[in-house]
Formats: C-alpha cells, structure tokens, sequence
C-alpha cells in the first residue's frame, strides 16, 4: 500500500510537470536556465521534457490500475532517480557553479531516490523477482 501511494505521488507529480513544461514551455526552461533555440529547440524542449516526463508518471501510475505493476514500476522509479542522480552529480563535477541553478531539482531527485530506496526495501515483495 505504501509502494501504491508513494508511486501515485511521484507519477502526478511527473504528470503536472509533463503539462507545465508543455503548456509554459519558456517559463519552465527558464526555471532551469535551458534555453530553447529557434523552433526545433522548442519541439525539443516539449518532447523530452513534456513526453518523457509524461511517460514516466504513466508507469509510476500503473498501479492504480493493475497492482501487479506496483514492484515493476517502483523498480523503474528507483532506476530512473538513480540514473538522474547519477548524472546530476557527475554533472557538478563538469560544470562547477551548476548547482545553485538546478538546487530543487537536484534535491527533488536525491529525495525520490531515497524514497524509492525506502519504499523498495520496506516492502514485503522485495524478496521475489520483478518478473514473479
């Protein structure tokens, strides 16, 4: 239950960033201090930001429709926020003063990893295989 509460947060959450970086695409790039130049900039912008984003809350809502999903799609939360952790963190190291434009990004990411990492090891199916 909590792995379906903590997932249905983190995919709406995911959703309505999908939307803002859709609908106000200039003001949510500005927020990170990515610019978008010229048209195929902004279809960029849109797609991966929007798109992925938007695809991602789709697998983290999974579970509200089938709870099956639930260990699959936290397994997926977990992977995803480690991999941008990851790269966050490398990304410091190469473009030192990066931080303090990105700061709630960076700890919104650190803090759903961790969470996942929580509700991954908290939960009574972390034992079996995903495919099981």
């Amino acid at each position: 239950m909590v792995a379906k509460i903590f997932l249905t947060l983190t995919g709406l959450m995911y959703a309505g960033l999908a939307l803002y970086c859709t609908i106000a695409p200039g003001k949510a790039s500005d927020t990170v201090n990515l610019g978008m130049n010229g048209m195929g900039g902004k279809s960029e912008f849109t797609t991966v930001y929007g798109g992925l984003e938007m695809g991602m809350a789709l697998v983290f809502l999974l579970p509200l429709l089938q709870a099956g999903y639930t260990k699959s799609s936290l397994l997926a939360c977990l992977l995803i926020h480690g991999c941008l952790v990851a790269f966050r963190l490398f990304s410091f190291t190469q473009y030192p003063g990066a931080f303090q434009h990105v700061r709630a990004l960076a700890i919104g990411e650190i803090v759903i990893l961790l969470l996942s990492i929580a509700v991954w090891f908290g939960s009574s199916f972390n034992t079996t295989p995903v495919e099981g």
